[in-house]
């Protein structure tokens, strides 16, 4: 498994290789928390997202900046996908973790004035986008020697129980749930383990306005706790080195105070 100089290329090493990861929506927030704490961790990284200013960021911001592959990629767009992972086979010969981690959102609407296309923008990146990765991933896990490797989906807490006015968001991280679980049930024989993090309020750019209030089930507008990214970042580190004879289904991650147990 190569390592990678600071342009992106393969490069002859002889340190014992790291396992690979590819992290998707990894610009920014969880996304980049999480590569960075798999960088700590010493992982070599594929870092996929939209913007390639705001990869090399977070490139730039890993330990070993040469380990990590910057690859702008819409995932949503099957092409884009099969040639990421294409390249992805070509560079290391495998890939031992996908984070599933890419979402968007549409404006907080009620359910009858959001368009068609707002509603497809959130179902194409949350959902199709996961499926090509897995699907893609699941192909290379399958063939690479030695075989397998894991697959963890970014569901939310909206996997559980809604916002108010977030019919799209929430409609996805449910079918995410149902996507882990089906992933999970077909992995099994070929040695990869898929399971889920549901995230609630960590503190990212998404979630400041909840620091300044948001509406609730009740109607009413309140400030709700946060927790610090870096706890998201530890417990994807943890899932991901986990040996492949064990996995994690499903894991609730969120601030102790935030309105979930009881919402609405």
């Amino acid at each position: 498994m190569p390592q990678l100089d600071s342009n992106g290329s393969a490069a002859d090493s002889s340190a014992s290789p790291a396992r690979v990861a590819l992290v998707t929506g990894a610009g920014s927030g969880i996304g980049r928390a999480a590569a960075l704490g798999l960088a700590q961790a010493g992982w070599q990284l594929v870092l996929v997202g939209r913007r390639e200013e705001a990869l090399c960021e977070t490139r730039s911001a890993a330990p070993d900046p040469a380990l990590c592959l910057v690859r702008p990629c819409n995932v949503a767009d099957a092409g884009a996908v099969k040639a990421l992972f294409a390249e992805i086979e070509r560079h290391f010969g495998r890939l031992d973790l996908l984070f599933n981690n890419a979402g968007v959102s549409a404006p907080a609407l009620p359910v009858d004035e959001l368009s068609f296309e707002q509603w497809q923008a959130v179902v194409d990146v949350n959902l199709t986008g996961s499926f090509l990765c897995a699907q893609a991933a699941f192909g290379l896990m399958k063939r690479q020697q030695p075989r397998g490797g894991r697959i963890v989906n970014n569901g939310s807490i909206s996997a559980h129980a809604p916002r108010p006015n977030s019919a799209p968001y929430t409609a996805t991280k449910h079918a995410i749930s149902g996507l882990t679980k089906a992933l999970s049930l077909d992995g099994r024989e070929f040695d990869i383990a898929v399971g889920q993090i549901d995230i609630g309020n960590a503190a990212t750019e998404m979630v400041r306005p909840m620091q300044q209030g948001v509406r609730q089930a009740n109607g009413s507008i309140a400030v709700e706790a946060t927790m610090d990214v870096q706890h998201v970042a530890d417990a994807l580190v943890h899932l991901a080195q986990l040996p492949l004879s064990v996995n994690v289904p499903f894991m609730t991650l969120m601030a102790n105070r935030m309105p979930y147990i009881g919402r609405g």
